[in-house]
């Protein structure tokens, strides 16, 4: 008897929805040509991203056997998710709330901020451990009702705390690991539950383990991770409705992001930040750093050790200005030893681009330095305006 069998389309490429580029191959089914569905598919950039849906996990997903696959009579499989969303019983997720030890990202996170930070971090997003492969994280996604919609498991270098893509791209969900029958994935945002009764301003990133480093680091915003910029989609808009919004794409995806924005502007205020794009070097660009690459390279109790409120208040000033008949302007400051600290743009909320004087700005005589805004104050400094049609003070 015949069976149906996929294999890798040879022409043509979708949206990856973990990496968000376009080179995501689709399955087809060889006897028709069609493709099994839209999210069964593999990236093709095996090196920075390397998501893989087989044929196999989605069948077992949606409870579709895949060990007598119907035979070729014209009829297909059916290939569609079944109707509504699943969730996940939260004694399962309960049951992950262990072997920390062994968690490998928990390592690299104690590591890169102290335990008593990541104990924080584990407690706030619920980061969990699984068995599947060894010192696995899993990532819950609830939602604001705390219904889990599902677990990503990745598994991490605990020193480095990269993914772990070699020999295989160790990724994989909960539902498929526990075989729950008839399950259908409908995702949230990982960290959406952090938005109940909780005002402050929202940022976006691609990485779970980028959105734990920040909410730790920049503890002023809630810290969402979408999995991926093609998962930022209307589906999930509607949790961030009437919120303040800001997106930071990992270098290299500004475009991308900007056309997500367009349309999340319907429903929030969204703005997105061209910061990692503009400190990325060109080797950094096509690595795909993020903003954790370079939020660790600075110790956190630069960020956290204090409260600085007169700060806070005049870096709401740093927004460029531009009144009718005056110049385009960007406000920076001046020590009392003459050093100049610019608020780096596009927001100015991240760091300073540090001169030793503003004779040095004005001809570009020496390289800046970039600190965290956390680590000066600038409440009692002169204020001074870039022209910022001829860069100069």
């Amino acid at each position: 008897m015949e069976y149906h069998k996929y294999s890798l389309a040879k022409k043509g490429k979708g949206i990856c929805p973990e990496c968000g580029r376009k080179t995501f191959v689709l399955y087809i089914d060889n006897s028709t040509g069609d493709p099994l569905h839209t999210a069964v598919g593999k990236c093709d950039r095996a090196d920075n991203c390397g998501h893989h849906y087989t044929p196999k996990q989605y069948l077992t997903d949606n409870n579709i056997s895949f060990d007598r696959i119907m035979p070729v009579t014209g009829i297909k499989p059916n290939a569609k998710p079944q109707p509504g969303t699943s969730y996940i019983d939260t004694d399962i997720l309960k049951k992950s709330l262990q072997g920390y030890d062994s968690n490998r990202l928990i390592h690299y996170l104690c590591g890169v901020m102290g335990v008593e930070a990541a104990k924080e971090a584990i407690q706030r997003y619920f980061i969990g451990t699984s068995k599947h492969w060894e010192g696995a994280t899993v990532f819950w996604q609830i939602d604001g009702l705390g219904r889990v919609h599902a677990g990503k498991i990745m598994q991490y270098d605990k020193q480095t705390g990269k993914r772990v893509k070699e020999p295989i791209n160790k990724i994989t969900w909960v539902h498929t690991v526990l075989k729950l029958p008839g399950f259908h994935l409908s995702q949230c945002f990982f960290g959406e539950h952090l938005l109940k009764g909780n005002n402050k301003p929202v940022a976006i990133v691609e990485s779970e383990k980028t959105a734990i480093i920040a909410s730790v680091y920049l503890p002023d915003m809630i810290w969402l991770a979408c999995g991926g910029c093609g998962n930022l989609s209307g589906r999930l808009y509607e949790a961030l409705r009437g919120r303040d919004v800001a997106l930071f794409p990992d270098a290299g995806r500004g475009n991308e992001w900007s056309e997500k924005a367009r349309a999340l502007g319907s429903v929030c205020n969204v703005s997105v930040s061209s910061l990692i794009e503009q400190q990325a070097t060109e080797t950094e660009r096509k690595a795909g750093f993020d903003l954790a690459d370079y939020l660790v390279r600075f110790p956190p109790s630069d960020f956290i050790k204090q409260k600085q409120p007169k700060t806070t208040e005049r870096l709401k000033t740093t927004q460029i200005k531009e009144k009718p008949g005056q110049e385009k302007q960007h406000p920076a400051y001046v020590s009392d030893t003459g050093i100049l600290y610019i608020p780096t743009p596009p927001d100015g909320r991240v760091t300073y681009t540090v001169y030793p004087s503003v004779e040095a700005y004005n001809k570009r005589s020496e390289l800046p330095t970039f600190i965290p805004i956390q680590s000066v104050d600038i409440s009692e400094m002169e204020q001074v305006f870039i022209n910022l049609n001829t860069l100069t003070i």
